[in-house]
């Protein structure tokens, strides 16, 4: 993939980032803004796998998971930033690693039947390898969740 369309679903995400069932966290990646922003969508079903054990009578999102959702939609934005400049994939590196989370509120549980929207800016970027986003989730109009978090690339071939 040399072009980014402006929708990702599943299968465009897998072949941007590793992740895969179940630890895949976001359906579908749209409005893409290489070097700026993006928006992801995650359909929160009962039959996810962290509800099982995650408060079992009040099933709610884990936050943790909530951030990986928001550190997925950002590595596919970063990816398609590099893509786009020619500098990154094929060939280069896969993976897009966690730095540091900060300033992370949860504000409201996301629960089975939400559909979460993740708004991800680049707030920060230095060369291809270090990279600082924000975030923000919601379901309809309700601001649920949202952190600023760091990422490194590791380097490029």
């Amino acid at each position: 993939m040399t072009e980014i369309p402006n929708v990702l679903y599943s299968e465009d995400i897998k072949g941007i980032i590793p992740h895969r069932y179940p630890f895949l966290l976001i359906d579908r990646v749209e409005n893409i803004i290489i070097g700026k922003s993006c928006v992801a969508f995650k359909n929160v079903s009962n039959n996810e796998w962290f509800f099982q054990g995650h408060f079992p009578n009040y099933p709610i999102m884990p936050g943790v998971l909530i951030i990986e959702g928001m550190a997925q939609a950002a590595a596919v934005l970063a990816f398609a930033t590099l893509i786009s400049e020619k500098v990154g994939k094929p060939g280069g590196s896969d993976f897009v690693y966690f730095t540091s989370i900060e300033n992370a509120k949860f504000k409201k549980p996301v629960v089975p039947g939400d559909v979460m929207r993740i708004m991800i800016e680049i707030e920060q970027r230095r060369g291809n390898k270090f990279w600082k986003f924000s975030g923000k989730t919601f379901v309809g109009d309700t601001l649920t969740d949202e952190a600023e978090f760091r990422a490194m690339i590791p380097e490029l071939s």
